[in-house]
């Protein structure tokens, strides 16, 4: 005779379960397809799709990096450069290099603050607004505006800290979900 199971059992792996599994480890980059769709409304000013993009490749790639990997980040570097009408590559490259960045700071941004996670990501947008420039006037052969990036960077940083306490909360639900 077995000796009774103490704990929590685990249970059983349906179909259910496993659409749910794929729902998750999906979500952060279907929500930022979602973002970058409605950042291109007429009412989006300049800056809004990479506002869209970048905090949300920064917070799920520190906090849930399985569930944004590099080819999802391509994939939304991609759109960004279709919706954009940017010159293709631009998009990609700048949201890589974000996604490698936040990789290689990963353990020490997870234990730090909101203030100074919200710092770090200050840098990056404005990092990602000087490559998109560069990346613009080489692909251009022409000087574009600073203007602009610079717009696209104080956006970035505005809205991240509206976004990541949504993102903030699904990751958290998501969390209860796993156990």
């Amino acid at each position: 005779m077995k000796p009774p199971i103490r704990g929590r059992t685990e249970p059983q792996g349906g179909l259910l379960r496993r659409i749910d599994a794929l729902f998750r480890a999906a979500f952060p980059s279907l929500v930022t397809v979602l973002l970058l769709v409605l950042a291109v409304v007429p009412m989006g000013g300049p800056g809004m799709l990479m506002a869209a993009a970048l905090p949300a490749v920064f917070f799920w790639t520190i906090f849930r990096p399985a569930a944004m990997p590099a080819p999802a980040v391509f994939g939304l570097g991609l759109l960004h450069d279709l919706l954009a009408i940017t010159p293709l590559g631009v998009g990609i490259i700048v949201l890589l290099a974000a996604h490698g960045m936040a990789l290689r700071f990963r353990d020490v941004l997870m234990r730090q603050s909101f203030l100074v996670v919200w710092m770090a990501f200050c840098v990056f947008a404005a990092v990602a607004a000087l490559l998109t420039w560069l990346f613009t006037a080489l692909l251009g052969l022409t000087l574009p505006p600073v203007p602009p990036g610079l717009h696209q960077a104080a956006v970035c940083a505005g809205v991240y800290p509206l976004l990541a306490w949504l993102f903030t909360r699904a990751h958290a639900a998501m969390q209860r979900a796993e156990v």
